[in-house]
C-alpha cells in the first residue's frame, strides 16, 4: 500500500511482484523474469517497481544446503545487477517490503541499493482510530460505539487484526438480527481475534472450580501489583485452546519497560499456578503456557538485558553471523559451559522467587481469591467494574477513580 501510495502520488508507471514469483524449477527463470521486468521499466520509465516479500530471493546467500549456484542465489545476483545498472536518466526506483530484514543478504542493503530504510511499526492509539474509521465506513453503527475505545482495547493489533474485527463484529451483529453494530459486538469480535472462537463444552464443576481459582490468582496478582498491568476482563468461558483467561489491557502503547515492572509480570504469569498450589496443594497442566512465557521473560532479563547480579550488565545472545551455513541454520553461543550454567542458575532463582512472592501475596488476600473465584463460577466473565466491586480499588488506579497510565507494548492475556 505504501509503495502504491507512492507510485500514485508521483503519478508514475508502477510495476508489482511478489518475491516468490521469480523463483522455478528451472534454473535461469528467475533471472530471465527479473531482466524483462527492468526492461519493461526502463522503457515506460519514469515508474516504480515494487518487490513484495523479497526475503524469498534476498535471504542471505550462503544460507542453505544446496550449494551456491542454485535458483534463488543467480535470481539475487540479477536484481543486484539490474540495481547497479540504473543510470540517471532512466528514472526508475526499485521498492521491496519484508517481515524479515535481519535474514537479507548484506549487498541487498548497501547504499546504491536498498539504502533507505522505513520501519512499519503496529499503529499507535490515533493510527488506530484512523484504520478502524476507514474500516467502518460502510458499517452501520450503534450510537453506543466509541472506536475510540476500541482503539484502546486493541494496542499491538496490526491494520489486518482491525479490519478482522470490524468484520467480525459486523457478522456477529448480522447472526443476531441486528440492524446496526453495537459496542458489545465489538467486544465480541475482539475477543473472538484473540483468543479463538468461544467453545461451547459444558466443563465438569470441579474443572471450573479449578480454572476460576487459577484465573483469580492471575487478577488478583495484576490488581494489586504495581509493575502490571491494568486488568481489563477475565473469563472462565473456554476459547480456543483456553479454558479461561485473564486479559490485561495498558492504556497506552509503550517500547519500554523497568526491571521491576518485568518481575511483576513474572509474578502475574506464575500467580494461577500459585493458586492452584494454596487451595489444592498441587498444580495442573493449564498452567503450561503460563510456565512458558515466564521462563522466557526471565532468560531474557538474564542474559539480553543484564538484569542480573552475578552477571553484570553483559548481554549473552545467540550469535547468528555465520556467512555458510546462515542465520536461520546455525546459532553459535559465544561463552563457555560455566556462563550457561549460571544464566540457568539465575533463570531458576528468578522463578522461585517469583513463584514465592505470587503465594505470598494470594496468601495476604485469601478471601478475595474466593470471592472471585465463586463470582466467576456464576458470572463465568467478569469486567473491569465487576472486579473492583469484588477487590475494591485497583493499585492502577488513581483516587478520581479513573485509571492512571500504564504503559506497555502490546494487550496480553494470561490462562
Amino acid at each position: 500500500l505504501l509503495a502504491r501510495a507512492i507510485a500514485g502520488e508521483a503519478g508514475v508507471a508502477f510495476y508489482s511482484v511478489n518475491g516468490s514469483e521469480f523463483i522455478q524449477m528451472f534454473v535461469g527463470v528467475g533471472a530471465s523474469r527479473v531482466r524483462d521486468l527492468f526492461a519493461t521499466a526502463k522503457q515506460n520509465s519514469p515508474g516504480i517497481i515494487f518487490i513484495d516479500e523479497i526475503d524469498a530471493v534476498g535471504r542471505q546467500r550462503g544460507a542453505g544446503l544446496g550449494g551456491g549456484h542454485d535458483e534463488r542465489e543467480q535470481t539475487l545476483n540479477q536484481i543486484l545487477s539490474e540495481m547497479d545498472g540504473f543510470s540517471p536518466t532512466e528514472s526508475v526506483i526499485v521498492v521491496a517490503s519484508t517481515n524479515r530484514p535481519d535474514v537479507l543478504d548484506p549487498a541487498l542493503l548497501r547504499p546504491g541499493r536498498f539504502d533507505r530504510h522505513i520501519t512499519v511499526g503496529r499503529p499507535t492509539l490515533k493510527g488506530r482510530q484512523e484504520i478502524l474509521k476507514v474500516h467502518v465506513r460502510d458499517v452501520p453503527l450503534d450510537a453506543d460505539v466509541d472506536l475510540k475505545r476500541v482503539a484502546e482495547a486493541t494496542i499491538g493489533m496490526t491494520g489486518a487484526d482491525l479490519r478482522n474485527i470490524v468484520n467480525e463484529a459486523a457478522l456477529w451483529a448480522a447472526r443476531n438480527d441486528k440492524k446496526r453494530v453495537f459496542m458489545e459486538d465489538f467486544e465480541y469480535a475482539r475477543d473472538k481475534v484473540l483468543m479463538g472462537a468461544k467453545r461451547e463444552e459444558v466443563m465438569a464443576p470441579s474443572e471450573k472450580a479449578k480454572t476460576a481459582y487459577h484465573e483469580a490468582g492471575h487478577t488478583i496478582a495484576a490488581w494489586f501489583l504495581a509493575g502490571a498491568q491494568r486488568v481489563h476482563k477475565v473469563t472462565v468461558i473456554p476459547r480456543g485452546q483456553s479454558l479461561g483467561s485473564t486479559q490485561i489491557l495498558p492504556s497506552e502503547d509503550r517500547m519500554n519497560m523497568s526491571e521491576r515492572e518485568l518481575r511483576d509480570q513474572l509474578v502475574v504469569l506464575l500467580a494461577g499456578r500459585a493458586a492452584e498450589q494454596i487451595i489444592y496443594n498441587e498444580t495442573s497442566v493449564g498452567a503450561e503456557n503460563d510456565l512458558e512465557r515466564a521462563t522466557s521473560l526471565s532468560r531474557r532479563m538474564i542474559s539480553h538485558w543484564g538484569m542480573s547480579r552475578k552477571l553484570g550488565p553483559v548481554s549473552y545472545k545467540l550469535s547468528d553471523s555465520d556467512p555458510f551455513l546462515g542465520r536461520e541454520m546455525h546459532q553459535q553461543r559465544q561463552f563457555s559451559e560455566r556462563t550457561q550454567e549460571i544464566i540457568d542458575t539465575e533463570l531458576g532463582e528468578n522463578l522461585r522467587l517469583a513463584d514465592r512472592s505470587a503465594i505470598e501475596l494470594l496468601e495476604k488476600h485469601r478471601h478475595a481469591l474466593e470471592q472471585l473465584k465463586d463470582a466467576l463460577i456464576e458470572e463465568e466473565e467478569l469486567d473491569e467494574k465487576q472486579i473492583e466491586a469484588i477487590l475494591g480499588p485497583s493499585i492502577h488506579s488513581t483516587p478520581d477513580g479513573s485509571s492512571e497510565t500504564d504503559l506497555s507494548d502490546s494487550t496480553a492475556s494470561v490462562g
